[in-house]
């Protein structure tokens, strides 16, 4: 379908030689340059913010949490979604710029963690990102109807979760 070839050889008891044969157009430098230009202004423009991270499991909060801190984010740590809704409640407004939710949580679940902090006024509108293992358009449909700005899977990749982040701080900040 795109115009490749793929060849074989093989030898008995020697093994096999696969070869892939992909025409594709090169980068463009110039543009790829600007992508990582872009990429430092969004890492420095995320420094200082706060940040509700709500994950159950251990490894991946602490992993997370190293991960947010090295982007120079304040992060807070609530290990289900009652505790998430909780420190949101006890917090003054404008306490946290955005909410990390994992969606598979004991006690409240990140769907149902998000519904009761949309209930909450004046911090209804904190920006909530869901994580989860489950990468499929359902999952992500489910997050966003259940009042989530935006969803990334798991493992996290920090460069989409940056980009994420910081187009939904710039969809708040424009509202």
């Amino acid at each position: 379908m795109m115009g490749g070839t793929i060849d074989v050889e093989s030898k008995l008891g020697k093994g096999s030689t696969f070869t892939i044969t992909i025409d594709h157009k090169l980068g463009n430098e110039e543009k790829d340059k600007v992508k990582q230009e872009d990429l430092v202004v969004s890492k420095h423009s995320l420094e200082g913010k706060h940040v509700l991270l709500a994950e159950d499991n251990e490894l991946n909060a602490e992993f997370a949490k190293i991960i947010l801190e090295d982007c120079g984010l304040h992060v807070d740590l609530a290990r289900d979604g009652l505790e998430c809704v909780g420190k949101v409640i006890q917090k003054p407004v404008g306490s946290y710029d955005f909410i990390l939710m994992d969606i598979q949580m004991p006690n409240m679940n990140g769907y149902l963690a998000t519904q009761k902090i949309r209930e909450i006024p004046e911090k209804n509108t904190i920006p909530i990102i869901a994580m989860s293992a489950n990468a499929f358009d359902e999952d992500k449909k489910q997050a966003l109807k259940a009042g989530m700005n935006g969803y990334i899977s798991k493992p996290i990749d920090m460069d989409k979760l940056q980009s994420q982040i910081i187009e939904i701080l710039k969809e708040k900040a424009g509202s």
